[in-house]
């Protein structure tokens, strides 16, 4: 008689379906990992799946941004405009990407009182408390 044989678990991963190597090739990276994490727990209400999901689109934060895009766009100089928008406010700091030094040393020297009294007007003191340019 024959000792029982113990079960050798597979290797590597199962099989796919012809629907998730299709999408891998399509996306040309294979995300059915990461799904099979973030796929909502058994027995978890669609209202905590939803809530979560809020949450990890930030959508107030994106709403800010877009707040400020939109008061910078009607507030500043169209010339400033075109060469700089706001990044994101970090800590009371208005982070400004303008296109080059050039620029930046320009809107620096004539217009970044005007910028910041401008935002400050807008938002409040406290949410911008200064400005900051870089290029990019």
């Amino acid at each position: 008689m024959r000792p029982p044989q113990k079960k050798i678990p597979p290797r590597g991963p199962g099989k796919s379906s012809a629907r998730a190597r299709i999408l891998a090739q399509w996306r040309g990276v294979d995300v059915s990992p990461l799904e099979i994490a973030r796929a909502p727990k058994p027995g978890q209400s669609a209202c905590d799946v939803i809530t979560q999901t809020l949450k990890d689109l930030k959508l107030e934060v994106r709403r800010a941004d877009m707040e400020i895009i939109k008061v910078w766009n009607e507030m500043i100089d169209p010339i400033v405009v075109a060469h700089a928008q706001p990044a994101n406010v970090h800590g009371g700091t208005l982070f400004i990407k303008v296109d080059s030094d050039v620029w930046k040393y320009e809107i620096i020297r004539y217009y970044r009182k005007e910028i910041l009294k401008r935002m400050q007007y807008s938002f409040g003191i406290e949410k911008i408390k200064k400005v900051h340019f870089s290029v990019g």
